[in-house]
């Protein structure tokens, strides 16, 4: 099973503040022991929403407003994407993370199998494809 963790945004992290050379080091040595698990397949910290932009979408035209957004439970300042064996195993790995602070979501990321029979077999091999293109890349 695939999560996608998702780090909420701080005061701290929507200013711009940089976090510590300890807790980068702590990160990366949580970092290299789920690698080395086989658990994490990616991860990355984001910018503050003052360098972003939303696109909303409805009355079929796209509108957009650049950042700074209000701080909200919605914004978020990075993301792991792991793979376990179940939600109590991915809770586990982030139980050890090593924030003092803060609020991560852990959601299930959808597999082929999710969508049932809306995903044809053309459909099906058109992600295999795309997937396997993004992989050599």
């Amino acid at each position: 099973m695939r999560f996608m963790v998702i780090v909420k945004a701080s005061r701290d992290s929507e200013a711009g503040v940089m976090p510590s050379t300890e807790l980068l080091a702590a990160m990366g040595r949580f970092n290299e022991e789920m690698v080395k698990a086989g658990v994490m397949q990616a991860g990355e910290g984001l910018h503050p929403t003052t360098k972003g932009a939303r696109v909303r979408y409805g009355n079929g035209q796209p509108s957009v407003s650049h950042g700074p957004f209000a701080l909200s439970n919605d914004l978020i300042a990075g993301f792991w994407l792991i793979e376990t064996n179940s939600l109590d195993e991915a809770i586990d790995w982030m139980k050890r993370a090593p924030f003092e602070d803060g609020e991560i979501e852990i959601r299930q990321v959808f597999s082929a199998e999710d969508f049932g029979e809306a995903l044809t077999p053309e459909l099906r091999e058109q992600e295999e494809r795309l997937r396997a293109e993004v992989a050599t890349r």
